[in-house]
């Protein structure tokens, strides 16, 4: 008879602490900085030891790095971007309109966890070079993401005739930024699905063959 595998239990609680910690150092970045947030605030919010803190992360900058990594993923899976599920159906839906139309929404969800945390990458960079080196001006990873959605898009049938991978990725990489969804969100106050709305509207009437 074949033995049924039980759950880790340590290994669960490992987890459970880390996500622990991994969300009260966003609340607490966002809220006050990142150069004034202390580990001890940290354990303190997240209800554990300042020496746990330590020991899962090591530093701050590498607690950092994880709230980014996991704020743009929506958990702590080593699952990238292109690799998650809703891109990849996204990108197999057969018009362009329908892709967009999911690209949008999970797009949308990504910047309502990450948009707020994007001030703070620059300005802990700024004051620190090796949170700098983490996020070289080099190779943007959400261009990568966007480019390869805009390859997806671009033989679709109802795509803008003679649009080219190029623009469809420049027009993503744009309308789908951080900077522009908290200037709606944050400063002008619309809702987030005010927002997705506008995006998808927007994106589709540039991008789509039956628009404009």
């Amino acid at each position: 008879m074949e033995k049924v595998k039980r759950p880790d239990k340590r290994a669960e609680r490992s987890q459970r602490t880390r996500e622990k910690v991994i969300e009260a150092a966003r609340e607490l970045f966002v809220a006050q900085g990142y150069g004034a947030t202390s580990l001890q605030e940290v354990a303190d919010r997240a209800g554990v030891a300042v020496q746990t803190v330590y020991f899962v992360f090591r530093n701050k900058r590498t607690l950092f790095k994880d709230v980014v990594d996991t704020s743009i993923a929506g958990d702590t899976a080593p699952v990238a971007t292109m690799d998650r599920e809703w891109f990849r159906a996204a990108c197999a839906d057969p018009t362009a309109a329908g892709q967009l139309r999911a690209h949008v929404h999970g797009a949308s969800e990504i910047l309502g966890r990450v948009a707020p945390i994007m001030p703070l990458i620059a300005a802990a960079a700024a004051t620190d070079p090796e949170i700098a080196a983490q996020w070289p001006d080099d190779a943007d990873p959400r261009y990568t993401v966007q480019y390869a959605a805009a390859e997806a898009l671009v033989g679709k049938p109802d795509a803008r005739p003679g649009l080219s991978v190029e623009m469809a990725a420049d027009l993503l990489y744009g309308v789908l930024s951080p900077e522009l969804y908290l200037i709606f969100v944050r400063d002008r106050d619309w809702s987030p699905d005010a927002w997705e709305e506008w995006a998808r509207a927007t994106l589709t009437s540039q991008l789509c063959a039956d628009h404009g």
